[in-house]
């Protein structure tokens, strides 16, 4: 199948790498389905997408975080004869703070969309993409995934949950044609964290040099994904910190993120 028979489904792509993401697919000759609550934003994208890469783009706002709403999706695509060649699972949630400061609804609405919903698109369009032989999943998890970070804790324990259920999927499909990928990206330049350094201003203080860039993260996430490389962490500062976490032993790393993160409070 050439790239122009491709329909990729990028899920919160009115903004941030979820646009970017976009971007890329159509760059390739990609058609896409843009998926999010923002029906005007995500309109202002197709028309951008349409003009300039002449693709085919198709708008379904829905939120994910709604039970039954992945299922919803899927149907209303049907009945469009729209089929789902690569899933970019991208919308999530992030709040930031004391856990005991934030009510029940902000982490119920985290593990909603971030768990819940990116679950409910997995197991709505992958059986399809293996029953055809053919498909990519790239789902956007984050390097909160390798590691516990207290003001970040159930943001974090949702992105490990997305980063496990990636690998697991990686193997359960190895052969079938199907990859799944998760890209987990460091502090990104973003709405998502400008929003968050309203909250905590020192999140406004880090330097540079911390702070990827949303195009060179999306770009990087594109080619895992069409790679079929299981995890991709962008950044060379990322990458030393997953890797390094990933070798430290739990007590010590609990200790000195709970030791940096207490002082940025």
């Amino acid at each position: 199948m050439s790239k122009t028979d491709h329909i990729a489904l990028i899920t919160g792509a009115s903004s941030g790498i979820g646009a970017s993401l976009a971007r890329c697919f159509a760059k390739s000759g990609h058609r896409l389905v843009l998926v999010a609550r923002s029906a005007d934003k995500l309109r202002e994208l197709a028309d951008e997408l349409g003009t300039t890469h002449g693709v085919k783009v198709w708008v379904q706002p829905a939120d994910l975080a709604q039970p039954g709403a992945a299922r919803s999706l899927a149907a209303a695509l049907r009945r469009r004869k729209v089929k789902v060649d690569v899933l970019v699972n991208n919308a999530g949630v992030l709040e930031q703070g004391a856990f005991t400061g934030m009510n029940a609804g902000a982490h119920e609405q985290m593990i909603a969309l971030n768990v819940m919903g990116l679950t409910a698109m997995l197991a709505a369009f992958v059986p399809p993409m293996q029953a055809r032989g053919f498909g990519r999943v790239l789902n956007v998890a984050s390097i909160a995934a390798f590691q516990p970070v207290p003001t970040l804790a159930t943001y974090a324990a949702t992105k490990a949950y997305v980063l496990s259920l990636t690998e697991s999927l990686a193997e359960e499909l190895k052969g079938s044609g199907v990859t799944v990928t998760a890209l987990c990206p460091g502090v990104t330049a973003t709405a998502m964290l400008t929003n968050a350094a309203e909250a905590n201003a020192q999140l406004g203080k880090l330097p540079g040099f911390l702070v990827g860039d949303v195009d060179a993260v999306a770009a990087a996430g594109y080619r895992a994904c069409m790679r079929g490389r299981v995890i991709e962490v962008p950044g060379v500062v990322n990458l030393a910190t997953t890797l390094a976490s990933r070798s430290t032993p739990k007590w010590l790393l609990r200790r000195v993120t709970g030791t940096v993160t207490r002082r940025a409070l």
